[in-house]
């Protein structure tokens, strides 16, 4: 569901998506292109294609936010993993983080969070230190510039986001946030079956 541009006139809306949203036959608000749909059962062979049409509009929905923060690092270039360990940085301890606590609060694994780093100590936001309990352990903490880079971001992202979920209620967010965290949870759950289970085993 990438934007396109037309060769007269301003992005198209991602493809898929309707300018006004109409009914679904399951009773849903519908903002699906009837088209995409029917591709979507085709591909799924006369099975429900409800979970499908929730991953594309999530995916949008990640893509659209991705492209609201972009707009709000000014072209600074940092990419959204980098951003969110810069945050967690910055409201970290004085003494900063280990690669490992970074790795478990992102969800992601230690040479993920390495590399990250690695971006935000080339840009000056974030170092390495020895750690001062344990001389073979290095911790990273944030510099004076990344937390300079953090309050410059603040506010045009507080009115992106107030822009991208106009119309919400809090009890919407609320439930939005959960249901995203949720998919989260079932990825991690998947993965870690994977990782366990025989190459030949199918997920649950």
């Amino acid at each position: 569901m990438n934007r396109s541009r037309s060769p007269n006139g301003p992005p198209s809306r991602p493809e898929g998506i309707r300018p006004a949203a109409g009914r679904a036959a399951d009773g849903h608000t519908d903002l699906y292109d009837p088209g995409v749909r029917d591709s979507m059962q085709a591909f799924a062979a006369g099975e429900d294609t409800l979970a499908l049409e929730a991953a594309a509009a999530l995916r949008s929905a990640s893509q659209a936010v991705d492209r609201l923060r972009s707009h709000g690092a000014g072209g600074r270039g940092l990419s959204a993993g980098a951003l969110d360990v810069l945050a967690r940085l910055g409201t970290a301890p004085d003494e900063g983080l280990s690669i490992g606590e970074l790795a478990r609060a992102a969800g992601v694994s230690s040479r993920n969070v390495s590399g990250l780093v690695d971006t935000l100590e080339r840009d000056g936001l974030a170092q390495r230190v020895q750690d001062r309990r344990d001389r073979r352990s290095v911790r990273v903490v944030i510099t004076e510039a990344g937390r300079d880079w953090l309050d410059s971001f603040r506010q045009p992202t507080q009115r992106a986001m107030s822009a991208v979920f106009q119309g919400f209620t809090e009890d919407e967010l609320a439930r939005f946030r959960d249901l995203c965290l949720r998919v989260v949870r079932n990825q991690q759950r998947i993965e870690q079956y994977l990782s366990a289970a025989p190459r030949d085993q199918p997920a649950p």
